[in-house]
């Protein structure tokens, strides 16, 4: 079986709430020094809603207007280094609805795909400010169906399994996930890699919003479930080379997918 290597970045960051000029230059300082590691990567990864973080009684007046600024800054960034982006989440305001929204970017700096956040998380208060998405979100690279999904999404193993289902052997997602669900996190990222026999890319954010601690602990897992590289509690750029092609042997060698028999379940 030849191999299909892809080389991915991660950017753990920090989240200035409530102030998207600072995020956006961090975002930008961040993504340059990813392109200009050893190994320049393939993809990048970033967390969820990082042009604002969690500033959601302020959210309609700070949220990226049909994310133009977060595409004019991608778009370019692709374009200039031929990377992929897929570009956290952020705070994406169309009409009178506030949605959490994440954005693909391919090498030439073309949005190939967009997936808004499905499941509201009702701790932080999402479902009060933020609109629901109503579609899956995958796209294809390099010949590769991925998939995305945001942060509370972990916790629905069907959405993973639909994903699984249509093809997908990467899954990215991108998240502020807090303190003290660390076991939680980890857990769930792990299952939702084992069961579905795919990568799971994962960009949790770090630093503090209120008295909300976020803990990192960005990971890279394999199809067995495996932790490639995994963040700790501090802003880094996490950095892999993964062979997608252990996704069909995997998949091969534990036939998960033949065996379902949904018809009793």
């Amino acid at each position: 079986m030849s191999e299909q290597k892809w080389k991915l970045s991660v950017l753990q960051m920090d989240i200035a709430i409530g102030q998207p000029d600072e995020n956006y230059k961090k975002v930008e300082q961040l993504l340059q020094q990813a392109v200009q590691a050893d190994v320049k990567p393939d993809c990048i990864l970033l967390p969820e809603m990082w042009n604002t973080g969690y500033a959601l009684e302020r959210i309609h007046e700070l949220a990226d207007v049909h994310g133009e600024r977060t595409k004019a800054l991608i778009s370019s960034f692709c374009k200039e280094h031929e990377v992929h982006v897929i570009a956290g989440s952020i705070a994406e305001r169309r009409g009178d609805q506030i949605y959490n929204t994440i954005y693909v970017f391919d090498r030439a700096g073309e949005v190939v795909a967009d997936y808004s956040k499905i499941h509201l998380f009702r701790l932080m208060d999402e479902e009060k400010y933020l609109a629901e998405g109503n579609h899956i979100g995958t796209f294809e690279a390099e010949g590769v169906q991925a998939g995305m999904m945001i942060c509370y999404d972990i916790r629905f193993p069907e959405l993973a399994r639909k994903l699984a289902l249509s093809g997908v052997k990467i899954l990215f997602v991108p998240a502020e996930w807090p303190n003290p669900r660390l076991h939680h996190w980890r857990t769930l990222l792990i299952a939702r890699a084992i069961e579905n026999q795919m990568y799971v890319v994962s960009c949790n954010r770090v630093g503090t919003s209120g008295t909300t601690e976020f803990f990192g602990h960005s990971m890279i897992i394999d199809p067995w479930g495996e932790v490639v590289v995994e963040g700790q509690g501090h802003e880094e750029i996490l950095t892999a080379t993964i062979n997608l092609s252990l996704v069909d042997e995997v998949r091969g060698r534990i036939p998960v997918f033949e065996d379902r028999r949904p018809q009793h379940y």
